[in-house]
């Protein structure tokens, strides 16, 4: 029956049923050449279908010239994940390696998966279809593909007035545009993050949500090119999404969900799962650019705890090198014995230290550069000299990741400097530029006379303070190129891109806000060690550091978790790394947009890691924006304030008195839910369900909250609202249909599918919904650092849904390791008929501190019950038998 289902439905195709149930949107637009391919020798398989394709008609050699023979294969992979792959039969074309990213594979039968790949063959088009309903999820019926040697065109139809997410990374509006709107996919040093361009990093994923089957899916594209993704809507072709790349492969994974929290752990099987952080990570963290010197930070680190703020992790920016050099500290400024007494003053009292480190070396006589050059690691020109750009120290060289020493040598770099008994014993890393960035207009040569005819490249720092020699007595710390490349590369080198090429100008340009795609970063005709060339891998080049820098970092505590934190991200980057949004403005726009920005990240892109510089980066804040922002920061999951150099004014939450009064409200109730959140974390890590959720994730069905993006859920039971506007106490907010509770008055709300405004906020709060059904363990207070927070006893906080339930998780380990020896893994459950909780679960890890209290809310008002239980195994507890009292 299914095959004959199969064979009606792949006849509708063929004879052109568009308009049918099975494939409703159909673009008309045909290819100016009436090219395009047809298929032949169509194999189905019982895992899958293979073909050939061919050119049909004349080459319209656009772009390049097209490729006469492709291959065509699809893959069932699992019941909910489809591998489809369009390639040239002599597969010279580049494909990303799996090295970067590796494929999962697996294989099930298709009559087993959840979707169907119909082959139409003449004209060559596909679709992809949901068993369940008949509806394609993706189309190209009436589009032809281009395939050429510098251009690539797929084109999908969609239903009318599409809801889609992803395509980052940007900040523009969650929900994406749907007329006359580009998402550009070339990563650059994209200051001040403006909406409508392209950033730092790529993640060309997107999911949609179908409102008449309340179904999702998602498509992932493998492909590191440079591209736009056209999203538009014309008289002419319909509803229509549109990959132009100047290169690569098709190569696409389609996710079945059905729901979204479904799609996104699906998801996971093409990017990998999210690396576990620290325990620690999620403290406090306090940066600047420009602190000038070691006595500086320490100030700085003294203050916090004068302010009785907790401060648990210090970071400093570049000025802590020797005229910006990497590995290098500036002598003066940051001499190693006072740094390492800072380190150790840090380290003595459960905090933490992080510094910088950029990817371009200086072009100079120093030893990171001379054993750079020694071993060969660093990107070459066609004539094999090295390339040199212009960055923060001036003229540098670019490491290429590619290089079979790469990692020895990023691995003695680092265990060189960053030595725990000889060098700056740093305990998680930042690593920024690696778009890379290049300070240069191309073509950069000589490099040497941009920087003679620019300023010089540092931040400004008063004299009176870059020279302080202030004492601080509690830490003992006083602070005294060639020509245009065209690829050469032979016929038998198997996926690194076609020969003949123009790396430099292709003749399809895509919408880079940078311009040429050699502007302001390496030149794209450098070819790496492995044969590769950057016009292909650029948009990889910082997911590459970032793997490199990982294994640097556990070759130095080859025990212990890595917290890595990168400004350049490519699909597939949460398994190693987290991500910080980038140089922000400290502006309300920038504070809104913070969080749409952070939601792509964790929830569609499985970075979980992620948060903005809170109170932002360029310019200067004020003193209620940056109240505001230390309450929204203390509900992102990377948490830390950060800004540019003097003049701009300090930011730092001491600062001022309103702002010190949110910052320690909002770290106490950061931290006394930080172990929901790290259980919520962890399990993202695990099966890839987000830990923060933009609302239409847990309310898929109700179309309000498909475009919300200034409200999102903070783990699965808590709905963060910040107030949004200057100068406002006042918020209105979406509560859908269920019920919830404040957080802070612990009063029931019935939500109804509606808005509500909410008023008197003030600037040292941030509105917190519960929803409803949920249990959460609390701490029972803050504390200064993380490790005194662990010694602290739980509370549960029980808040039932409509029916009386209620549920929630808690996963304990030792908080740092990568291997557990024992974790805990426990679940409540409360049932308000019988007016019983019970704990169950696995209980292998003893955290040493109990259950003491637990409060029920709802009813005339909230109850609070004595436990006084152990975390070591599970029981039951009848509450009309237990010592409660209402509050």
């Amino acid at each position: 029956m299914a095959m004959l289902v199969w064979r009606m439905m792949r006849g509708m195709l063929v004879l052109g049923a568009c308009k049918m149930m099975l494939l409703e949107f159909c673009p008309s637009q045909q290819h100016e050449c009436l090219g395009g391919y047809t298929a032949s020798n169509v194999q189905y398989t019982g895992t899958g279908i293979t073909a050939d394709l061919k050119l049909a008609g004349r080459a319209c050699d656009f772009y390049g010239f097209d490729l006469k023979d492709l291959r065509l294969t699809v893959d069932y992979e699992t019941e909910s994940r489809v591998h489809l792959k369009i390639y040239d039969v002599d597969e010279q074309v580049y494909q990303i390696p799996e090295s970067v990213l590796p494929r999962p594979g697996g294989s099930v039968s298709a009559r087993d998966s959840a979707l169907a790949v119909l082959i139409v063959e003449n004209p060559f088009s596909f679709a992809v279809v949901r068993k369940s309903n008949h509806e394609a999820i993706f189309n190209t019926s009436g589009s032809d593909l281009i395939f050429e040697s510098q251009y690539l065109r797929l084109r999908t139809s969609l239903p009318p007035n599409p809801v889609l997410y992803g395509l980052g990374e940007h900040t523009d509006p969650m929900m994406l545009l749907t007329t006359d709107y580009t998402r550009t996919f070339w990563s650059r040093d994209a200051g001040m993050v403006p909406p409508g361009t392209n950033l730092y990093g790529n993640h060309p994923v997107y999911f949609e949500h179908r409102v008449k089957s309340n179904a999702t899916h998602a498509v992932a594209f493998i492909n590191s090119n440079g591209m736009d993704i056209n999203i538009n809507n014309t008289k002419e072709s319909g509803q229509y999404l549109e990959y132009n790349t100047v290169g690569g492969i098709v190569d696409l994974y389609f996710l079945s969900g059905p729901g979204p929290v479904e799609v996104a752990r699906q998801f996971t099987g093409v990017s990998g799962k999210p690396a576990m952080m620290p325990y620690w990570g999620f403290g406090f963290h306090q940066c600047r650019f420009g602190y000038g010197n070691i006595g500086n930070v320490a100030e700085v680190v003294r203050s916090y705890a004068k302010a009785k703020i907790p401060l648990e992790t210090m970071w400093t920016d570049i000025d802590y090198m020797d005229g910006f050099k990497v590995f290098t500290l500036n002598p003066e400024s940051f001499p190693l014995d006072k740094t390492r007494e800072l380190v150790d003053y840090l380290h003595a009292h459960d905090q933490h230290y992080v510094m910088m480190v950029d990817p371009a070396v200086a072009y100079q006589d120093y030893p990171a550069f001379n054993e750079g050059k020694e071993e060969g690691i660093f990107m070459k020109t066609a004539n094999g000299s090295i390339y040199r750009g212009v960055v923060w120290p001036g003229v540098t060289a670019y490491p290429d990741w590619f290089h079979d020493k790469a990692q020895a040598y990023w691995n003695g770099q680092f265990s060189s400097f960053f030595n725990e008994s000889t060098g700056v014993d740093i305990d998680a890393l930042w690593i920024d530029m690696n778009e890379p960035s290049n300070f240069c207009d191309y073509p950069c040569n000589p490099p040497e006379e941009f920087v003679t005819a620019t300023e010089p490249l540092e931040p400004i720092i008063p004299a009176s303070i870059a020279n302080a020699q202030k004492l601080i007595s509690e830490f003992g710390v006083d602070s005294r190129h060639s020509e245009r490349g065209i690829s050469k590369r032979g016929k038998s080198d198997k996926m690194k891109g076609l020969p003949g090429r123009d790396l430099i100008d292709p003749k399809y340009s895509i919408s880079n806000l940078g311009g040429s795609l050699s502007n302001h970063t390496v030149p794209t005709d450098l070819i790496h060690a492995n044969g590769l060339a950057e016009y292909d891998t650029h948009n990889l080049y910082g997911t590459m550091m970032s793997a490199t820098s990982r294994g640097a970092m556990l070759s130095r505590r080859p025990t212990k978790r890595p917290l890595i934190i990168t400004r350049s991200t490519f699909m597939g980057a949460g398994a190693k790394v987290g991500h910080w949004l980038g140089d922000n403005v400290s502006d309300w726009g920038n504070y809104r947009r913070s969080i749409r920005h952070m939601l792509q990240f964790a929830s569609f892109f499985q970075v979980p890691m992620v948060g903005a510089d809170v109170c932002g980066f360029v310019g200067d804040t004020t003193e209620t924006l940056c109240a505001r922002w230390a309450t929204l920061g203390a509900f992102y999951t990377f948490y830390r304030n950060h800004n540019n150099p003097w003049p701009a004014v300090g930011q730092e939450f001491y600062q001022w008195p309103m702002v010190a009064e949110a910052a320690r409200n909002a770290i106490n109730t950061r931290y006394r839910l930080l172990d929901y959140i790290y259980t919520a974390f962890h399990k993202q890590t695990v099966d890839g369900t987000p830990v923060l959720l933009p609302v239409m994730f847990l309310y898929p069905s109700d179309p309000e909250t498909f475009p919300i993006h200034l409200q999102y859920f903070y783990g699965p039971s808590l709905l963060i609202s910040p107030v949004t506007d200057e100068g406002s106490t006042e918020v209105t907010i979406y509560l859908p249909s269920d019920q919830f509770y404040d957080f802070h008055t612990l009063k029931p709300i019935s939500g109804n599918g509606s808005y509500i405004t909410l008023t008197n906020i003030s600037y040292t709060e941030i509105p917190v919904h519960i929803r409803g059904g949920s249990i959460l363990p609390l701490r029972v207070g803050g504390a200064n650092t993380t490790t005194a927070l662990r010694k602290l006893d739980f509370e549960l906080l029980v808040a039932p849904d409509v029916h009386g339930q209620a549920r929630g998780e808690l996963y304990l380990d030792d908080g740092e390791n990568l291997v557990q020896e024992a974790t805990s893994e426990i679940e409540f459950w409360y049932n308000g008929k019988t007016k019983a909780l019970e704990m169950n679960g696995t209980f292998g890890y003893d955290a040493g501190v109990r259950i003491g209290n637990l409060t029920i809310l709802g009813g005339k008002g909230p109850v609070i019950c004595v436990l006084d239980k152990t975390l070591k195994g599970g029981f039951t507890v009848d509450i009309k038998e237990a010592k409660c009292a209402s509050v």
